[in-house]
């Protein structure tokens, strides 16, 4: 029999509700050998959970499960895997504090009469990184040294390690930079062609159309229905997530006056960055592009104080004195703003609510009087940004951990909306975020640059950065080698600068 048309996984009914809840509700699925099944749904619409039933980690309210033929309901992750189901979530899984080779190996560690082989180990996790092409990390690197798109890759890396009969990616392309992405696009094809199934979820359409045979949509937590992929464009994906016509709206890319100055960098150093240097323009949406551990993501951390400048200065403000913020808060009060594209550990409370959440930014500065919190003041602005991105929840007293990673990401976007900033600094802001609900994203950026205000947008994305950015920076192995203008940017030119600093060194 083609093992194409071999059931692997058979979901029969499966519901999971939290309370009076209902997340995922009587959900009937089939999965196959050999075959790249894709789940799509807008946030909310139950992907994660549905797959987190299936990978161990979240027990059914009701339903049944068969994986190959047999009755199967896994108590634990660990009883999942040891089925041969792996699951590469959003949310990174990795121990920071713990090397890479300990990460990659860490249930398998090599050793004699109980002593772990530290050379069979860097051996074992550098022949499973080659593999992968993953050359340029070291074995021995703390994962907390790494940038969050090397951690992904190392977490991908991790699962594909494992012979495993089911693999399940959730967003596993939202921090790779285009070579990581088809580098995972191969390793994708030979496991479905050694007849391993794949349940992949992505809110990246063009990915989906290239890579899925089978397309399953979610909304609300009913089972829409499955199609072939082919039988099924982006708009038909679009619409039978959202319930109506597909969301078309585009973000205005007006050119900015660069008649005003909102930040300017100079010379500064830190960290993998070596003497940046740039201008900010009021009403500008400047993208920052380059490969995965190019120093994009520090390179904001170092503007905004959030790591330490060894050199350079930022000019920020209508005096535009020289400045060297030591601390996030002193960039806070100066006018700045960061999305952080590590949302669970630097950008959210992940315990309190959606309200505290949106407003901690701006508690003192605008919803207190007399050192008393005005409550209909904060409710007022937070159910305000609910309603403009979108945020989909029971009540804004809803714990943020609670919510998907999609909302989690719209939440940590509001609060900086609330606060009001003269410059943001956005890294990767739509993260894990649906289409529909990133062209809201796009508009808002616009909205936020005909204010005047400047912006920095951090992205592993170059075509997400040429429709939205005036000009787009290119950072190569820690500095600013060139930026382009609307007039004369290419793709190609781009991957070419991207690779610009890295010819000529050898691999570490």
């Amino acid at each position: 029999m083609n093992s194409r048309h071999t059931t692997l996984l058979e979901v029969e009914g499966l519901t999971k509700s939290y309370g009076e809840t209902t997340v995922v509700d009587d959900c009937c699925l089939s999965f196959h050998r050999g075959e790249i099944h894709a789940l799509l749904g807008a946030n909310g619409a139950g992907k994660s959970t549905l797959v987190r039933m299936i990978a161990g980690l979240v027990s059914p309210t009701a339903g049944r499960m068969h994986l190959g033929g047999q009755p199967y309901s896994p108590a634990t992750k660990r009883k999942a895997e040891m089925a041969g189901i792996e699951i590469v979530q959003q949310e990174l899984n990795l121990i920071s504090t713990l090397s890479v080779a300990e990460n990659l190996l860490l249930t398998r560690l090599p050793a004699n009469i109980g002593i772990i082989s530290r050379e069979r180990l860097h051996a074992q996790a550098r022949t499973a990184l080659n593999r992968f092409g993953l050359t340029n990390i070291s074995t021995r690197s703390k994962v907390a040294e790494l940038g969050v798109g090397q951690q992904q890759m190392v977490e991908i890396t991790k699962a594909l390690a494992q012979d495993c009969r089911l693999l399940i990616l959730d967003e596993p392309t939202a921090a790779l930079s285009p070579a990581e992405s088809e580098s995972l696009f191969s390793w994708l094809r030979q496991l479905k062609l050694k007849g391993v199934g794949i349940i992949y979820i992505s809110h990246r359409l063009d990915e989906i159309s290239r890579l899925a045979d089978q397309i399953s949509i979610l909304r609300d937590g009913h089972h829409v229905g499955t199609f072939p992929t082919h039988e099924c464009s982006t708009d038909r994906m679009v619409e039978l997530m959202s319930g109506g016509s597909a969301y078309t709206a585009t973000a205005t890319n007006s050119s900015p006056t660069r008649n005003r100055t909102a930040l300017r960098v100079e010379g500064i150093s830190g960290g993998p960055i070596h003497d940046v240097s740039f201008n900010l323009y009021e009403g500008e949406k400047l993208g920052f592009a380059g490969l995965v551990g190019s120093g994009r993501t520090e390179l904001l951390r170092l503007i905004f104080g959030a790591d330490k400048a060894t050199k350079g200065c930022v000019y920020l403000n209508q005096d535009m004195s020289p400045c060297r913020f030591k601390h996030p808060s002193e960039a806070v009060s100066a006018g700045l703003a960061m999305v952080t594209e590590d949302r669970k550990d630097n950008g959210l409370l992940l315990s309190q609510s959606i309200r505290a959440n949106t407003t901690i930014t701006s508690l003192w500065k605008r919803f207190s009087r007399c050192g008393i919190i005005r409550d209909a003041a904060e409710i007022r602005s937070a159910r305000e940004q609910c309603d403009s991105l979108g945020i989909r929840s029971e009540h804004l007293d809803q714990p943020v951990r609670t919510l998907s990673g999609g909302n989690q990401q719209k939440v940590a976007i509001a609060k900086w909306l609330v606060h009001d900033a003269n410059v943001f600094l956005f890294d990767e802001p739509t993260r894990g975020i649906d289409v529909a609900a990133r062209r809201r994203i796009y508009h808002l950026l616009d909205t936020l640059s005909k204010r005047g205000k400047g912006i920095i947008m951090v992205s592993s994305d170059l075509d997400e950065l040429r429709e939205v950015c005036d000009r787009i920076a290119i950072i190569s192995a820690g500095r600013l080698v060139d930026i382009f203008t609307r007039d004369n940017w290419s793709r190609e030119d781009m991957m070419q600068t991207a690779f610009a600093g890295y010819l000529n060194r050898s691999t570490v």
